[in-house]
């Protein structure tokens, strides 16, 4: 992978991380500063499935961050292209299902970081 792709990557990471964090340590505080649109008083009560769903994210991440330290180059652009794939299937699914918010923050950032990945072989 070229020094784009693998900042794209680590950006992607990065972001996931920060979902992680949102959705596992701090549901009830940042939680509610990113989703607006649920209720105050869901927040409590969904600590756990948000904490679950913030799990997930922290496997993306690691996946992605584990296709940045691969030495074998064309292992480390298919691990990098499946786990941002996965990225994009989830963003898309979020976005049809919860918010179009998602495409945006979730889904486009790794559709970009996927097409370099891709040129870059």
């Amino acid at each position: 992978m070229n020094t784009p792709a693998k900042v794209l990557v680590a950006f992607v990471a990065i972001e996931h991380l920060l979902i992680l964090w949102i959705e596992m340590f701090a549901w009830e505080t940042a939680g509610k500063k990113v989703f607006k649109s649920l209720p105050e008083n869901l927040f409590s009560s969904t600590k756990t499935l948000a904490a679950n769903q913030g799990l997930y994210n922290g496997f993306l991440s690691a996946g992605l961050i584990w296709s940045l330290i691969i030495g074998d180059a064309i292992w480390q652009n298919n691990v990098a292209l499946f786990f941002l794939g996965c990225v994009i299937v989830a963003g898309i699914y979020g976005a049809a299902t919860s918010s179009i918010k998602i495409f945006f923050v979730q889904a486009l950032p790794a559709i970009i970081a996927l097409a370099v990945v891709y040129l870059s072989r």
